[in-house]
């Protein structure tokens, strides 16, 4: 199934007047899966035209503001639109006492059903559907993260092929998605002439980091990669100095990754209205390669 993705903020960490800090969100079923919460990403998602309380994941990939700014201001609007959900939040390390400061300090009154988990390294959420894993970064000397998630391998029926057999909406159909052949109407419909399978999809979110192996690792075969990209080229020395990735360090990892598509995001104020320099840079490892925009919305 397609997996809707939308860009609340692209900025880096000093936001402009067409970007908002970081936050990206990710909804697949009935999980809504906000990633990171720079400052004013409640505004966003009003902007956006999504309501917050769907919200029932929150992935933080680190403790700088630009990326967690918004938790107190998003606390207080759940709490004021009768958020009644189970709010799960995976960190690094530190996460639990950040969150429980956040609280202390800033919303006192917090009466949401929050459960915290702190993840590092591999596989840490896993449905029938789909799952999420981590890898650390390196950047600031502080716990980083980055995260794939992954729609596991489904077995799907061909809708064409039913509608052309007439068969109705019925248990019929989960017997046939089992592998079970059926009758309808007299006659032996086989599963194997119906079923397919429909590979995993993979969306990889790789954000403030210096490049390291874990980058090419949490991409590699990824349906999309969404990546920052806060220097160019001539600034290489600056960015292995603040621990960023260039934009043509990014399009290798898409390329050596084998990723099949590439959105930038976490972009400096440097490149405010010239953002074609860090596309084309991008561009000269992977082609397929785009700029996230804020409250773009595209589907994986």
């Amino acid at each position: 199934m397609k997996v809707p993705i939308t860009f609340l903020g692209t900025s880096q960490a000093i936001p402009t007047a067409r970007r908002n800090h970081t936050s990206i969100l990710l909804q697949y079923s009935g999980d809504n899966i906000l990633i990171d919460c720079g400052e004013g990403t409640q505004r966003q998602f009003r902007k956006a035209k999504i309501n917050p309380c769907k919200i029932t994941r929150l992935l933080i990939t680190h403790w700088h503001g630009d990326h967690i700014l918004g938790i107190p201001g998003l606390f207080q609007t759940l709490l004021m639109n009768g958020y009644n959900k189970k709010l799960c939040i995976y960190g690094p390390r530190g996460t639990n006492y950040y969150i429980k400061r956040i609280i202390e300090l800033l919303v006192p009154y917090c009466n949401l059903d929050l459960e915290i988990h702190e993840v590092s390294e591999g596989k840490f959420l896993e449905t029938k559907d789909f799952y999420i894993e981590a890898l650390p970064m390196k950047h600031s000397n502080i716990p980083c993260n980055a995260y794939a998630f992954v729609e596991k391998e489904k077995v799907r029926l061909d809708r064409g092929k039913l509608k052309k057999l007439k068969l109705p909406n019925s248990p019929l159909l989960g017997e046939l998605a089992n592998g079970k052949d059926v009758e309808f109407n007299g006659k032996k419909i086989h599963a194997k002439d119906l079923i397919y399978k429909s590979p995993e999809k993979k969306i990889a979110i790789v954000l403030d980091t210096r490049i390291n192996e874990n980058c090419y690792r949490i991409a590699k075969n990824s349906d999309l990669l969404i990546s920052e990209a806060v220097y160019l080229n001539d600034e290489k020395d600056l960015a292995e100095l603040h621990e960023h990735l260039t934009a043509e360090q990014a399009g290798d990892i898409a390329k050596k990754s084998d990723s099949k598509m590439l959105y930038l995001s976490h972009l400096s104020q440097r490149y405010d209205g010239n953002e074609k320099l860090v596309l084309n840079e991008a561009k000269k490892k992977f082609k397929n390669t785009f700029i996230a925009e804020d409250l773009m919305n595209l589907e994986a």
